[in-house]
């Protein structure tokens, strides 16, 4: 999304192009499936009885009514003002789109309001005011203040959108926001003093030169001057060249303010000696030759999007010393909003601030750059394969699904809202309220966007076993579209491409690898080396020529057993015991561990590991013990520590049970292993999940809420987690298989591209653990 002098963007809205991008077909399909759109409204408080209608509305609610017609300020205890954010537009500035309209807007507001719940807990809901006249929109949104604790405006073109934002901001009592302006600034400013501390300069005399006059760029040099940034060494410059004191052409009031005295006419000529370039203008705008004339260690922000300014490897191949940022997310060093708007919006609800000020951008700021200046805990280093980023040139900025954001971003923007007298609520225990964050955070996004990252930067071979299935194809195009390796399509070549031309799937396109079982070089290695696993358990040398042959999980299965593929993905069309039986086969057991299935579920934020939920069909006491330590395992190596309950029906010996003693006995084996993590049982599942019932028996050695659940059975394990899924209380994930010797997922029977797509990652990942 080019940035022009018109426009207000700069990295963009939280989500940018990667370099391998989705069809058409496959963005409208995304938005259209089930209830179209990305949002629904849930209610939070129960709606089951005529007890719970009464309270809800009439006669109850009149109480609440008076109670804030008395004193408005308790609208934020009795409503969801104080956790709500309306994001608005007039669509006159849409991406990169330009001026599609308010309506055309709409699916960018629902996806930005989507990002406020998904990283902060923000409530948000979209707006799209049908004018571009300033005086209508202004009165449109000013009289909707009570609705909302804090306006969000969005694509509105300059420099409209300066004139909104400030006088919606005299005449609204709640903080209003251009994020189009400030998230990027923010995030741009949190890069550059980090940038600068790496190359030994300062804000007072490194010279600075902004390429690019619109809505970001303006805002970007206004927050470093706020931040100390010497005026007279920032040169801004707009498509007619150098905003210099005395220019008329192409100029405005906000231009004006920034224009300097000097002698240089053009971008080549202000980015001579400059020691940072920030582009926020369009593809191309940086010549080589521009950054050659650049001082010793350049600062290069080129954030226009989807196409940067200049690249970095067109950088690379003229200059060894520069530090880069773009505004994409694949390349180090992102500039992306979605770091700084939710959880800017989060401090400033949870204080009640009555505006977003300059004090509180700094604030955040800051934080951010403090944040990528520290140790990186596991589960963003789980991305990096074991190659845990440290602060240097190569990650200045923090990563979007770093969890620590949610807890150090609002913190620094509460606390300057207090310190600056904009907050009508005080916050006396910072750390207590950090930790409130963190429990806010949905775990399981985090944690399946670091497993993406990880595989897109070490690619893996993965084998798609059901390829003739059109939602196969489809999860296997959108593996190699985001950049997460080599998709082996297994099947007939012909029913391949004849489901694909009618589906609309396009196959030609690099990291897709068609391969027919009969017709494969490699047949002949795959049935010796099956032979060879199966000659002593009853199967003739054409009994495994035929499961070779005719069932694509022995083959696909053999192929990662050989090392011709990293891992595989299968179950689409076949339940899973018969999948994992085909599999097992094939692929043993990792030395020293148990083959099991986990499934994660979320829940309110919480995510939950529970086993066995697709092996074990009764296990004994050292079963559900190597169990245990299996599943603390997986809960580790995905970024959590694990605290692991063993269920049962009964909780400490009541009520007494023959099954409840296996669960018992299974707890003193673990003793007996000095396993390191926590566990305790057998207890049921209430006393594992909820802190009340916990504190009913103080003996418990768990710290907390339990994350791990071994379950006493197979049927129990299974019983509990489908209906859970089924009645939309919950999302489940899996089950995952552990334990396997080489990496293998199994998806449920009938699975959606989308989940298939996540089982294809997940396999990935673990063919590099």
């Amino acid at each position: 999304m080019p940035v022009n002098d018109n426009g207000g963007h700069g990295a963009g809205h939280g989500t940018t192009r990667t370099r391998a991008s989705v069809t058409e077909q496959e963005a409208l399909d995304f938005h259209a499936e089930g209830r179209p759109g990305k949002l629904e409204i849930n209610p939070t408080k129960p709606m089951a009885t005529q007890r719970d209608l009464s309270l809800a509305y009439s006669p109850g609610v009149a109480v609440p009514v008076k109670a804030i017609a008395a004193d408005p300020a308790t609208a934020y205890d009795y409503t969801t003002r104080g956790n709500m954010v309306a994001v608005i537009s007039n669509g006159t500035a849409i991406l990169g789109l330009g001026n599609l309209g308010a309506l055309a807007s709409k699916p960018v507001m629902e996806g930005k309001s989507v990002l406020f719940k998904r990283f902060a807990d923000v409530d948000s809901i979209d707006l799209e005011v049908d004018t571009e006249n300033v005086d209508e929109f202004i009165n449109c949104v000013r009289f909707l203040g009570p609705s909302f604790g804090g306006i969000n405006l969005e694509d509105i073109k300059a420099p409209e959108c300066f004139i909104i934002e400030s006088r919606l901001r005299e005449l609204m009592d709640i903080p209003v926001f251009h994020d189009d302006q400030h998230g990027t600034a923010i995030i741009a400013a949190a890069g550059l003093i980090n940038a600068l501390e790496l190359t030994g300069r300062d804000l007072k005399s490194a010279k600075l030169v902004c390429n690019g006059a619109g809505a970001a760029a303006i805002a970007c040099v206004e927050l470093i001057k706020a931040m100390g940034f010497n005026p007279d060494n920032i040169i801004l410059c707009d498509t007619k060249g150098v905003i210099y004191q005395g220019r008329t052409e192409g100029m405005n009031q906000w231009k004006s303010a920034h224009a300097v005295k000097t002698d240089r006419r053009t971008l080549a000529e202000a980015m001579k000696g400059a020691d940072v370039v920030l582009g926020l203008s369009q593809k191309g705008a940086f010549t080589e030759d521009m950054i050659r004339s650049m001082a010793d260690k350049p600062i290069i922000f080129a954030m226009a999007n989807p196409d940067p300014e200049i690249t970095p490897e067109e950088v690379a191949r003229i200059r060894d010393d520069a530090i880069m940022a773009t505004g994409r997310s694949d390349y180090p060093n992102q500039v992306n909003n979605v770091l700084g708007f939710p959880y800017i919006f989060r401090g400033a609800l949870d204080v009640r601030a009555s505006q977003i000020n300059d004090a509180m951008k700094i604030a955040a700021v800051r934080a951010l750059a403090n944040l990528a200046r520290e140790d990186v805990p596991d589960d963003v280093a789980a991305a990096y394969q074991g190659n845990r980023p440290r602060f240097g040139a190569q990650y200045i900025i923090p990563v979007p699904f770093d969890p620590r954001l949610i807890s150090a971003i609002p913190v620094a923007v509460a606390e300057a809202a207090m310190e600056s007298g904009v907050a009508r609520r005080n916050i006396t225990d910072l750390a207590a309220y950090g930790r409130e964050l963190s429990a806010r955070r949905d775990p399981i996004a985090a944690t399946t966007q670091s497993i993406y990252e990880r595989v897109r930067r070490f690619p893996k071979r993965v084998v798609f076993a059901e390829a003739e299935e059109e939602q196969v194809m489809r999860a296997a195009i959108s593996f190699c579209q985001q950049g997460l390796g080599t998709a082996i399509l297994l099947g007939r070549d012909d029913v391949i491409r004849a489901t694909a031309e009618k589906a609309g799937i396009d196959l030609e396109r690099p990291g897709i690898e068609i391969v027919n079982a009969r017709l494969s070089t490699r047949v002949d290695a795959y049935i010796d080396h099956l032979y060879a696993r199966l000659q002593r358990q009853g199967f003739l040398h054409r009994d495994v020529q035929r499961l070779i042959h005719n069932d694509r999980n022995h083959f696909a299965a053999t192929m990662v057993a050989v090392g011709d593929a990293d891992a595989m993905v299968t179950g689409a069309t076949r339940n899973y015991a018969t999948a994992l039986q085909d599999v097992r086969r094939c692929v043993d057991a990792k030395p020293g561990h148990r083959v099991i299935g986990v499934s994660l579920v979320v829940a309110r934020g919480r995510t939950i590991f529970v086993a066995d939920t697709a092996v074990h069909d009764m296990p004994g006491a050292e079963d559900l013990a190597d169990i245990a330590v299996e599943a603390a395992r997986l809960a580790r190596r995905m970024g959590y520590e694990p605290r692991v309950a063993m269920l049962a029906y009964s909780t400490f010996g009541q009520p007494i049970g023959e099954r409840s003693e296996r669960v018992r006995e299974a707890v003193k084996i673990l003793d007996q292993r000095r396993v390191d993590f926590e566990f305790d049982g057998e207890m049921a599942a209430d006393v594992a999940l909820n802190p009340h019932r916990m504190e009913q028996y103080p003996f418990c050695r768990l710290s907390g809420t339990a994350n791990v659940l071994v379950m006493p059975a197979i049927h129990s394990a299974s019983i509990s987690t489908r209906m859970l899924q089924e009645l939309g209380a919950s999302t489940v994930i899996g089950p995952l298989l552990v334990g396997l010797d080489k990496s293998v997922q199994i998806t449920s029977m009938g699975a959606k591209d989308t989940d298939i797509v996540n089982m294809a990652a997940i396999a990935a990942y673990n063919a590099g653990s």
